[in-house]
């Protein structure tokens, strides 16, 4: 069993935020929570409005994206409201009080959610291969939370991070609404709103700018963990939908975990190893699922980024110089056969 290569997205994106968790860390103490999620999107926001800039002196025509449509807008609010302000903020508050190596584990619990939303609010499919490995992943995020003795205090730092996960989770299946879109656009309007809104409400709160060096730092970890990851995150919803996408994403606290360790000096104890193996068993799990079927294309006309493969055999209503992928709305003649396949744009059928 192979891992599908449109996972090589969730996978860099769940690097690149896993890093992101204890490299926060180092700055949480100098900089309030709503500030530091205000930079961190402020800073991923600005980076992808730069590079969306870049990119566009480059682009050969108007087939080659799909900007944001009106009907869209409602799901990228609801997008940038949880995933956006609320997620962050929590995060934040969360690290306060967690250890970073614990708090890149217990993001696991945001594929879980992510995936729980998919199978019984948006009716992605999912089988028994991928219910043990989520499974596996809960019962390693409560070894994670659980209190080391009778009398300690409730774990809010726990909680607060898993609400933070739950944000997240809502957001992931919101922002697959609208994966086809142009997800560098997507990426860049949700981080400089999320940017300005955390950043008015840090100021409105009497919370003081940090200095210089600590403002460009978590710009430049914002621009990464959050700009550049929410990019290619999109990418993959587009292709392997949204419990998938969420499955691959587990290794973000894996990268977590490892920064921690080199960054943090932190010393992990007995649960947490334990907590580490249940969690690699359901990542694995994940990773290696195959699905492949005989199933049903019925005839369907919309418009989204692709290339002329076995599910594109259309004709063009415009001069086409031959250049892949590209974007127009296009035809999908009633089609039956059999490949390994995830639930993308095109695989949204019944089981």
């Amino acid at each position: 069993m192979t891992i599908h290569p449109d996972a090589i997205y969730a996978i860099l994106a769940a690097i690149l935020f896993g890093l992101a968790t204890p490299v926060a860390k180092l700055l949480i103490s100098d900089v309030s929570p709503q500030m530091l999620a205000g930079l961190l999107y402020a800073g991923s926001g600005l980076g992808l409005f730069l590079l969306y800039g870049f990119t566009r002196l480059f682009q050969r025509d108007n087939h080659e994206r799909l900007p944001i449509q009106a009907p869209d807008l409602p799901w990228l609010l609801g997008a940038i409201v949880c995933g956006g302000v609320l997620g962050p903020v929590l995060l934040m508050q969360g690290l306060l009080s967690t250890p970073a190596s614990m708090a890149s584990l217990l993001l696991n619990l945001e594929s879980v959610l992510t995936a729980l939303l998919a199978w019984f609010i948006f009716k992605e499919h999912f089988d028994r291969r991928i219910l043990i490995g989520m499974a596996s992943i809960v019962c390693g995020s409560l070894l994670l939370s659980w209190p080391k003795h009778l009398n300690t205090a409730f774990p809010w730092g726990a909680v607060a991070i898993a609400g933070a996960c739950a944000c997240w989770a809502i957001d992931n299946n919101l922002t697959r609404k609208i994966s086809a879109n142009d997800a560098l656009q997507i990426a860049c309007i949700k981080g400089l709103v999320a940017g300005f809104v955390n950043l008015a409400i840090a100021l409105s709160l009497g919370k003081a700018l940090p200095d210089f060096s600590a403002g460009v730092s978590a710009a430049i970890i914002g621009f990464l963990g959050y700009g550049v990851s929410l990019v290619l995150f999109v990418i993959s919803l587009r292709h392997i939908g949204t419990a998938r996408t969420g499955a691959y994403f587990s290794a973000a606290p894996f990268a977590g975990v490892i920064c921690s360790f080199l960054l943090l000096h932190e010393q992990p104890d007995g649960l947490f190893w334990a907590a580490m193996v249940l969690m690699i068993i359901g990542v694995w799990l994940h990773l290696t699922e195959h699905h492949a079927h005989l199933h049903y294309h019925r005839e369907l006309r919309h418009q989204h980024i692709h290339s002329h493969d076995e599910h594109h055999q259309h004709t063009h209503d415009f001069d086409w110089d031959g250049s892949e992928p590209h974007v127009h709305p296009h035809e999908h003649m009633a089609l039956s056969h059999s490949h390994q396949h995830f639930p993308d744009l095109h695989h949204q059928h019944k089981h």
